[in-house]
């Protein structure tokens, strides 16, 4: 048994920010149902969809990952009878997820006011760039946008270099995250209340809260961090060192783990006490990293890492992604699974990374075609009949 199996999550979603929230209730076993509209259905169908690198039977790799483990229905929400049958759906839904422009669910009656008339239990959320209150609420975003007002930019990459965004779309990955969470906390409180409640999740303001301890000490010390780079501001060494072929990351935290590292490099010059302790460390964090890198240069990353191991010191590789996805532990966790496709075939992708002792089992259904499921849907939730579901189809109602 999943874990969220009896729950049942109404999808209108689009891109990525939204489209992953959905997709890790999805993954813990929800019963996602993307409501997509008649025709080409939602926008991220297309996306990639004819790139023959990043695309298998005419779904890109966007569409194919974000959407495993969800159902598709195709409804008119712009007719009075899509909408009407849409209301037939929430009766029968916990969740209502969306990534619409601010405004957007108001002017298609698809908002929680709306909502909430017609189940009370249900939870509504949406995702965007600025959240739907505010001044500035109305800013058009993408990830990068979030990234660049949300600060993170500012300390990512080289001193002096131009301003670097997150090698992972961090921005929209964030809201969806934060949306994942919110609409968990939402059905906790459910149970307690017996009302469901709207979730408002800016993009910008994840953002900002995974600056985290950053923002506490610019608080505190009035001073504005520039670029970082990959060294630690407080602890040496920590960073990334090339080696005889590939970079290797260094990571010291305690002064125990300093001596253990100071021995097992046996470089001369580090062997002085002023370097026992982190403030003296970091005073000398030129000198200390010089002599460092000189020595790693001259052996490979392999070779380090297993000295690292045995002296119980953390470090790491640089993976590029083929050596990430092919990580034994990786594997053994199994992060990366076979998703196949409803035409035949499978795909491989990234898997769960929630892993629960009792409802564990892990289960990846293929992306759905347009409207897939639309006819099974409309039987199994809403109890209606092929004639019913031939003239809803006759009509442009559904397809």
């Amino acid at each position: 048994m999943n874990a969220l199996s009896d729950l049942v999550v109404i999808d209108l979603t689009h891109m990525l920010s939204g489209p992953f929230g959905g997709m890790l209730l999805a993954d813990l076993g929800a019963r996602t149902i993307k409501v997509e509209p008649p025709g080409k259905g939602e926008l991220t169908r297309g996306l990639l969809a004819k790139d023959p690198k990043n695309s298998f039977k005419g779904m890109g790799a966007y569409f194919l990952t974000l959407n495993r483990n969800k159902e598709s229905v195709c409804i008119d929400l712009k007719s009075e009878a899509g909408l009407a049958l849409f209301y037939e759906l929430v009766k029968k839904a916990d969740i209502v997820l969306s990534n619409f422009s601010p405004g957007v669910t108001a002017r298609l009656k698809v908002d929680y006011e709306s909502l909430a008339k017609v189940n009370e239990r249900i939870i509504t959320c949406t995702v965007t760039g600025f959240g739907e209150s505010g001044p500035a609420f109305k800013r058009p975003a993408f990830d990068m946008v979030a990234q660049g007002y949300g600060g993170g930019m500012s300390i990512t990459g080289q001193e002096g270099a131009p301003p670097t965004r997150a090698g992972i779309p961090i921005g929209d990955l964030g809201g969806g995250m934060f949306s994942a969470v919110g609409m968990l906390a939402a059905l906790h409180a459910r149970e307690r209340s017996g009302r469901g409640q709207h979730i408002d999740i800016s993009m910008q303001d994840c953002q900002i809260s995974l600056i985290n301890y950053m923002a506490t000490m610019y608080f505190l010390s009035d001073e504005v961090p520039g670029a970082l780079g990959n060294a630690h501001f407080v602890h040496v060494p920590y960073n990334t060192y090339p080696t005889k072929d590939l970079w290797l990351i260094i990571a010291i935290i305690t002064n125990e783990a300093w001596a253990r590292f100071r021995d097992m490099m046996d470089i001369e010059a580090l062997k002085n006490d002023d370097f026992d302790l982190q403030p003296g460390r970091l005073k000398a964090k030129d000198f200390i990293e010089e002599h460092i890198a000189a020595r790693l240069k001259e052996e490979s990353c392999e070779y380090w890492l297993e000295k690292l191991a045995e002296a119980r010191i953390a470090g790491a590789p640089v993976n590029d992604l083929e050596h990430a996805l092919n990580d034994v532990q990786v594997r053994a966790r199994n992060m990366v699974v076979s998703v196949g496709h409803p035409e035949g075939g499978e795909v491989q992708m990234t898997g769960n990374p929630i892993k629960m002792s009792a409802s564990n089992e892990e289960k990846f259904t293929p992306p759905p075609l347009l409207g897939q499921q639309t006819d099974a849907i409309l039987r199994e939730l809403l109890g209606k009949s092929d004639s019913d579901i031939q003239a809803l189809r006759d009509a442009g109602t559904v397809a």
